[in-house]
């Protein structure tokens, strides 16, 4: 790598990790140094190393050196524990950068050790110097600071800082210091030329030290970003971060846009006059040697005197199979056990299994609820036998190899489900288990995803939010939650790139789209911000800082590390998901409501998963509202298409709800097969017998990736971990490795005698399904909680739906949704109370009692004073009476009349009138007189006895209108629930509707363009004068029995309607639905009120109007399973209409009609079906 005269290192390099700052994305900034003939290259983010092995890999792959190294903040001469400000020269922008909080240094590794050393020097620099940034000092640099090249760094540098205010001494001693430090051949003088004058200013006082000291020279650039033209996606970059706009002449700007990867020749002109300079960053390169390693770094697990790790695994396994058969262990258990114990142990996991094992048993042992398991780890009999899972893999047909595959050797992956209030409780035992120095939370990277680049883009152009907008409509819709990225619009090879004909004629049409799509391409997927992995828990066997730089979050001291998850796995950490599951959490609250309510114990873990009839009785009704992955409309559709009657069929459903198999219509036809409704055909006649055994509890069809696996054992002669490696090389459909599995499939077959036809035949039928068939032991163990929170809303309603509602409480809308489904069940859901309630929703009997917690003003602190008082001193008898009890923190007018006007003294007999009136003296007279007791000031006749006498009356006032009252009831619990304004009315307006609000907000189907009906009562009326054109237009809300939803009356639409307009009106409104990325709204085509008036009851008949075309005998079945869903005793009548004429038909069923009988009418029959 010689010191040949064309060459040149990059020494300072920002890439994407440094956060909206950095604008080089790693892998094209690595390329750009390769084609440059670079023989190396550096990074230094600022004050982390979050890219260092992402770098590394990266520059290892594409041939060229990797140089790993950080731009570190340094404390200007302070103890990096003190948060002290430091100026040397009265502030301003030549002092100390961050208003006199740091200096910066560039650090880079010369070696491995030199590596790791600037890893924990990163680490401490957060955990301990964090002060605006994580800043180092000099003690970390004395104690850490072997195998690091040094330098004096940039403008922001504590050397260059000096001298550009004149203490060229300062400087000296500093530099000298440092050099002392590093070591005299590890300490460089940093010169730099981006053509700024705060650079001119020092560079020939830097020359001056170079000689002074004896400094070597190296000539960095300062780069930010690879090319010359990214230069303007960096400045937008910046704009981003600080919020403003790129012509804001006062924007956070770079002042040259010479920050770019400039090639040896470009930076040997630029410093011609030191030559040295440009010669010392190859010299730097040839000296610099680091490496990654990865380790076994599994954590310890403490095993009895006398055991090792793998024979203890031995012993708890068997143990556990004892502990599950009671009765006596099958042979084919006793099998299974062993041959997975010896894979586990051949592969070096048993201490992970100890590890899972023993968290979840202390989880268990605290009360703490946790899942069934859920993932691949369900397919072991190991985890089963030690309570990892729940569900006996045997019995349910799930495979091991699924879960650790002995032929392709990779980290077992255990995902565990804990009550979501209490897995910060697991997550602190096993730190403090396992030692809080190898524990750490992962790091996740934000980037700027496609749209949000077009928005941001917009808004730094200074562009009208309708310009983004028009283009991320224009985006094909996301599929998998996945959306298109920009290079995929313009790619003609892109797989969706035909779906994006509407957004390249917009940029054709449209000369500011054009401009915002061209930066918005300089932004997409740049790093945004970093957060912390929802549930990934990074374990090790040694400190983690020896091993990856970590920090610590600011905000609560979370310890994080600062690799995501791939390279922190690929260094042979381990890491665990701790999920929280709202889930859980309910099922948890509602057993305890069940004790509490009716005396008794459930324990779902015991329940028979196939045998209560109540359960499928309500899974084929589709009543699954609020129950587990079962609770969407479309999902409760296919639940009642399909009966469940046995557990195989809620794991089915689960595999088969998802956009893969039913977009091959799998899910309609297991629904058909299973009732009879559909032939099961066999893939081919020679098939039929062997794969019977496989299929036979699908009807015939692919729905598992584990069926998929057995196929290949069954009729090829794979083994399943051969199998396994089959359904991976499917899915990732890589051609030379297809081929390579075919070749071995197709023999395997024919040997086993089957005919050419029928290998191509099951090849070309199990190809497409390997993508979307599920992973059974991920299905089935989601279906385990589905089948416990079905199991508990069927046999515990009240219970079940008060824990529902306690989840939600935060949540107006769920709230709303919930309640409707408590009265649509029959279940009374009564108004606080302060002799009743808890904080949370109870239930009390067959009926609900809301919390007091979720009343407005009232906090849990005031509930829990309230109900000690309650407990302390016996029921209240009157409002008086509760004064007099309660402590003065409860005693508060704000918090009074909260619990007033949502009801929660009704039981006392007095009206909420009555006592808004009377409630602020009585207030007043009652903290007084407790203030006196509590400095014992107690007259013992007086005063007691005139707040007794005086203000124990309360007025005889009537009660607030039933409008004010339901008011003030929704402004306090944020919606209705003694009563409803638009009660009684649910069949007229259900007549009306084609779509309640909640189905319309919720569904996954809803278009932009929908034109819908809603009907509901006006609550809210603002009319508006649009600020450009002076127009006048108008917005209501409509509310309906689940929600509520915004309305927009424009142009000509409210010329017409808006003087009818008024709070409290019902109204019928048709209109477009504009799906916005920030939620939905209406505009408004028409409206009308609809005719309330008598209510339809047993009188009428039940009037259906149907196109004789659309009458086939499938719609027609279908029609008469939705009648006898719903017995009743009116008639039904159908008129088939072809033309202008009509035949009318009296059906046999008579039908109680109701507003889900119409909204089920409608989906099936068209939303005109009502006659």
């Amino acid at each position: 790598m010689g010191k040949d005269n064309d060459s040149f290192v990059h020494l300072h390099v920002h890439s994407e990790y440094s956060m909206l700052d950095g604008a080089a994305r790693v892998k094209p900034l690595v390329n750009a140094a390769v084609e440059a003939g670079m023989p190396a290259i550096a990074i230094t983010d600022h004050g982390n190393m979050f890219g260092a092995y992402d770098f590394w890999n990266a520059a290892t792959d594409a041939g060229i050196k990797p140089i790993i190294g950080t731009e570190a903040y340094l404390t200007p001469g302070t103890h990096r524990s003190d948060k002290t400000r430091i100026r040397w020269n009265n502030g301003g922008d030549d002092d100390v950068s961050g208003g006199g909080a740091y200096t910066h240094m560039t650090l880079l590794s010369s070696s491995t050790e030199g590596m790791h050393n600037l890893f924990k020097m990163s680490s401490l620099a957060s955990l301990e110097g964090y002060y605006f940034k994580p800043r180092m000092d000099r003690e970390l640099l004395n104690q850490y600071g072997k195998g690091l090249i040094a330098t004096t760094g940039c403008p922001g540098g504590e050397i260059q800082t000096r001298l550009r205010i004149g203490q060229y001494a300062e400087a000296r001693e500093a530099a000298a210091e440092f050099r002392d430090i590093f070591g005299k051949e590890n300490f460089f003088v940093e010169i730099m030329d981006h053509g700024l004058d705060i650079e001119r200013r020092v560079v020939s006082d830097l020359i001056k030290l170079s000689k002074d000291l004896g400094l070597p020279l190296v000539a960095t650039n300062d780069l930010h970003y690879t090319h010359a033209h990214d230069a303007d996606a960096h400045a937008a970059l910046l704009c981003v971060q600080s919020g403003s706009t790129l012509d804001d002449p006062n924007r956070f700007k770079f002042e040259s846009n010479e920050f770019y990867l400039k090639s040896a020749a470009e930076m040997r002109r630029l410093f011609a006059d030191y030559p040295e300079a440009c010669d010392n960053t190859l010299l730097i390169a040839e000296r610099c040697e680091t490496s990654f390693e990865k380790r076994d770094l599994m954590p310890r697990f403490p095993v009895p005197e006398g055991e090792t790790e793998a024979s203890w695994f031995e012993k708890e396994v068997a143990a556990g199979l004892d502990r599950r058969f009671p009765n006596g262990v099958s042979e084919a258990h006793k099998a299974q056990a062993k041959y997975e114990v010896d894979v586990i142990i051949q592969m070096g996991f048993p201490g992970y299994f100890l590890v899972v094992a023993d968290f979840i048993a202390w989880a268990r042992q605290q009360g703490i609820r946790v899942g069934p398991g859920r993932g691949s780890a369900a397919g072991s009999l190991a985890s089963y036998a030690m309570g990892i899972t729940e569900l006996d893999p045997l019995h349910h047909g799930l495979i091991f190899e699924r879960f650790l595959n002995p032929e392709r050797v990779s980290m077992p992956d255990v995902d565990v489900d804990f009550d979501d209030r209490r897995r910060g409780e697991v997550i602190r035992y096993v730190t403090e288990k396992y030692g809080s120095d190898r524990v750490a939370q992962i790091v996740t990277y934000g980037t700027i995803k496609a749209k949000q680049a077009l928005k941001d883009s917009s808004r730094v152009l200074g562009m009208p939010y309708s310009v983004g907008e028009k283009l991320t409509k224009a985006m094909p819709p996301s599929i998998m939650g996945k959306d298109i990225t920009l290079t995929e619009i313009m790619d003609p090879q892109a797989p969706r790139y035909k779906e994006a004909a509407d957004f390249r004629s917009v940029l054709e049409s449209d000369v500011d789209a054009q401009t915002v799509f061209n930066t918005a391409q300089g932004i997409e997927n740049l790093k945004r911000q970093w957060g912390v992995h929802a549930a990934g828990v990074i374990m090790s066997a040694e400190p983690l800082m020896d091993v990856i730089p970590i920090m610590k979050r600011e905000d609560d001291g979370a310890i994080i590390t600062q690799f995501d998850q791939p390279p922190c796995e690929s260094l042979g950490l381990l890491k665990m998901d701790f999920l929280g599951l709202r889930n859980l959490t309910v099922i948890q609250d509602a057993l305890v409501n069940i004790k509490n309510n009716r005396g008794i114990t459930v324990e779902p873990e015991l329940l028979d998963l196939d045998s209560d009839p109540a359960t499928y009785e309500l899974l084929s009704r589709g009543d699954t509202l609020g129950v587990f992955q079962l609770d969407g409309g479309p999902m409760r559709a296919l639940l009642r298409q399909l009966k469940p009657t046995n557990f195989e069929d809620i794991s089915a459903v689960i595999a088969l709800y998802r956009p893969g198999p039913m977009g091959m219509n799998s899910h309609t036809n297991y629904a058909l097969r299973k009732n009879g409704l559909q032939e099961i055909e066999p893939i081919h006649p020679e098939l039929e017998e062997p794969l019977s055994e496989i299929l036979g509890t699908t009807y015939g069809l692919i729905v598992y990736q584990e069926q998929v696996m057995a196929v290949a054992q069954k009729v090829a002669g794979f083994t399943l971990g051969q199998a396994d490696v089959l359904r991976r090389a499917m899915g990732k459909k890589k051609k030379s490795e297809l081929d390579k599995q075919f070749a071995d499939f197709e023999a395997g077959m024919l040997a086993n005698g089957y005919s050419a036809p029928a290998v191509k035949i099951l090849w070309d039928t199990l190809m497409p399904f390997a993508d979307y068939a599920f992973n059974k032991a991920h299905s089935a163990g989601y279906g385990v909680l589905s089948y416990w929170t079905a199991y508990l809303k069927a046999n515990f309603p009240a219970e079940y739906m008060a824990a529902l509602l306690t989840s939600v409480g935060d949540s107006k809308d769920k709230l709303g949704i919930y309640l409707s489904e408590c009265r649509r069940m029959g279940l009374n859901v009564l108004a606080p109370d302060v002799n009743e309630s808890d904080g949370v929703f109870s239930a009390v009997g067959q009926d609900i009692r809301f919390g007091m917690g979720a009343i407005r003003n009232v906090g849990f602190g005031v509930v829990e004073h309230i109900k000690a008082a309650r407990a302390d001193k016996g029921r209240f008898d009157s409002f008086h009476d509760f004064l007099k009890k309660v402590p003065v923190q409860v005693a508060n007018k704000k918090t009074l009349e909260s619990l007033i006007k949502a009801g929660a003294f009704d039981a006392m007999g007095n009206t909420r009138r009555a006592l808004v009136e009377i409630h602020e003296d009585a207030v007043e007279s009652a903290v007084s007189l407790k203030r006196n007791e509590a400095l014992g000031q107690v007259d013992l006749f007086g005063d007691m006895f005139e707040f007794a006498e005086e203000h124990s009356q309360v007025p005889d006032r009537p009660e607030f209108t039933k409008r004010d009252k339901l008011a003030f009831e929704r402004e306090m619990l944020g919606l209705y629930v003694s009563d409803h304004p638009l009660a009684g009315l649910e069949l007229q307006l259900a007549k009306h509707a084609t779509v309640t609000i909640n189905d319309l907000t919720t569904s996954d189907t809803t278009m932009d363009g929908d034109i819908v009906v809603l009907a509901g009562l006006v609550t809210e009326v603002q009319r508006r004068i649009a600020k450009k054109s002076g127009n006048a237009y108008g917005i209501i809300k409509l509310e309906d029995f689940g929600g509520e939803m915004d309305i927009m009356l424009l142009g000509r639409t409210y010329q017409e309607f808006g003087p009818m307009l008024e709070t409290d009106l019902v109204l019928a409104v048709k209109g477009r639905v504009n799906v916005r990325d920030d939620g939905l709204n209406i505009q408004a085509m028409s409206m009308f009120v609809p005719d309330v008036g008598a209510v339809i009851g047993q009188q009428g008949p039940l009037n259906l109007v149907l196109p004789e075309v659309r009458a086939t005998s499938v719609t027609i079945s279908e029609l008469s399973e939705v009648l006898k869903r719903h017995p009743g005793e009116s008639e039904v009548r159908l008129r088939l209409t072809r033309g202008a004429t009509a035949r009318i038909f009296e059906l046999p069923s008579k039908v109680n009609v109701s507003s889900d009988l119409y909204g089920e009418l409608k989906s099936l029959l068209g939303p005109g079906c009502l006659g």
